[in-house]
């Protein structure tokens, strides 16, 4: 699975520790996010899709058998 979350966290012009603060996490769990070294838990990518406005779907890929 890849994320969106760095694109969009970019495009919006937040750097990694306002949106850690956002979404109630620390910085190191966003770097891990975005570098795909973590998979964010439900609660989580609710929050996420929260603060980024936008459904949960447009944020997480899935790929290959991760849809099974």
């Amino acid at each position: 699975m890849r994320t969106l979350i760095k694109e969009m966290r970019i495009e919006r012009g937040w750097t990694q520790e306002e949106l850690s603060e956002r979404v109630g996490v620390s910085r190191q769990t966003i770097i891990s996010l975005e570098a795909g070294k973590y998979k964010a838990s439900l609660v989580l990518a609710h929050k996420l899709a929260q603060a980024f406005d936008c459904a949960i779907e447009n944020l997480f890929i899935f790929e290959g058998d991760e849809n099974l």
